[in-house]
C-alpha cells in the first residue's frame, strides 16, 4: 500500500543535525528535479525579500520564512514526518506509533512537496516555505513542473499494490496515474450527518477533515492492514470501525472514490 499525503504549511524548527544531502533522498530519480528547484528557490530568497514573499504567497508575519529559505542548504535537516506538524500530522502522531506501525508508515507513506516533489518519512529534510501553487520563476507553477518529473518515478514506487490518495487538489495535481493504475488507487471524502430540523443532511469536512484522515491512517498502520486493493481497503476500514460508503467504483480512467462518514467533528 502506498498512501499519498499532503504536506503541512506548518513545519518544525530548523534541526540541529547535518545539512541536507539531496543524493540521499528517496525517489533518486527526482535528485535532479530537486536540485533544480532548490537552486531556484535559494536564489530567490538571496536576493530581494518583497519580491520572494509576494511570489511565495507569504503574509507579512511570515516574511522570516524568505530568511529561512534562502539558508536551506546549510541548515539543520529533520526526518521529515518530524517536520511536518500540521493538523493530518499531529492526527497521525508518529512520534506515538510502535517501532512495527513506524516501519510500516517508512514504507507506505509519501508526502507531497512543491520543493520535494515527494519524500518518505524519514527522508532528512530541512524546514522550508513552499507550497505546490507556487509559481517559481523561471521554472513555472510548481505542479506543472512536478507532473512531468512523476510521470517516470511515482509507478514505480506504487508498484502492483493499492494506491490511498488522500492528498488535496494542489498536491493531486503534482501526479496524475494513467492506465491500469488508476483502478488500484482509492480517494477519500469526509462527510459529517447530523440531524436539521427532524431530516438528516450530509456535509462536505474541511478543516477537520484532515484529522479525519489522519486518524485513519494511524489506524490503518496500527492495525497491520495490507490491504490490496480498494475493496479490501473498504474491508479494512469497516473492520476498524470506520462508516465507509463507495460513492464511486474505479475503473481505467477514474480512482475508486469512498466517503467516510461521521457524526462528531474533532
Amino acid at each position: 500500500m502506498l498512501v499519498l499525503l499532503p504536506p503541512s504549511e506548518g513545519k518544525a524548527a530548523s534541526g540541529a543535525g547535518v545539512p541536507l544531502a539531496l543524493d540521499e533522498l528517496s525517489l533518486p530519480g527526482l535528485s535532479a528535479a530537486r536540485e533544480t528547484v532548490l537552486n531556484t528557490l535559494v536564489e530567490l530568497c538571496s536576493g530581494d525579500v518583497d519580491t520572494a514573499q509576494g511570489v511565495l504567497g507569504l503574509s507579512k508575519g511570515l516574511r522570516g520564512e524568505v530568511t529561512r529559505n534562502a539558508g536551506l542548504r546549510t541548515a539543520g535537516a529533520l526526518p521529515a514526518g518530524e517536520v511536518y506538524t500540521g493538523v493530518l500530522f499531529d492526527a497521525l502522531g508518529l512520534a506515538k506509533l510502535d517501532e512495527a506501525a513506524y516501519e510500516r508508515a517508512e514504507r507506505s507513506l509519501l508526502v507531497f512537496s512543491g520543493l520535494w516533489g515527494a519524500v518518505r518519512i524519514g527522508d532528512l529534510i530541512p524546514p522550508y516555505r513552499c507550497s505546490m501553487g507556487v509559481k517559481l520563476p523561471p521554472l513555472g507553477a510548481l505542479g506543472a513542473y512536478w507532473r512531468r518529473e512523476m510521470e517516470s518515478v511515482l509507478p514505480a514506487a506504487a508498484a502492483d499494490g493499492l494506491v490511498l490518495d488522500l492528498r488535496s487538489s494542489a498536491y493531486a495535481a503534482a501526479w496524475k496515474p494513467t492506465g491500469e493504475l488508476v483502478s488500484r488507487m482509492a480517494t477519500v471524502r469526509v462527510l459529517q450527518e447530523r440531524e436539521v430540523d427532524g431530516v438528516l443532511k450530509r456535509s462536505v469536512v474541511s478543516h477537520f477533515n484532515k484529522a479525519t484522515k489522519g486518524r485513519l491512517v494511524k489506524d490503518l498502520l496500527n492495525s497491520e492492514a495490507e490491504p490490496g486493493s480498494p475493496a479490501e481497503l473498504v474491508d479494512a476500514l469497516l473492520g476498524l470501525g470506520y462508516r465507509v460508503e463507495v460513492s464511486a467504483e474505479g475503473s481505467a480512467r477514474k480512482p475508486w472514490q469512498l466517503d467516510v462518514v461521521v457524526t462528531d467533528v474533532h
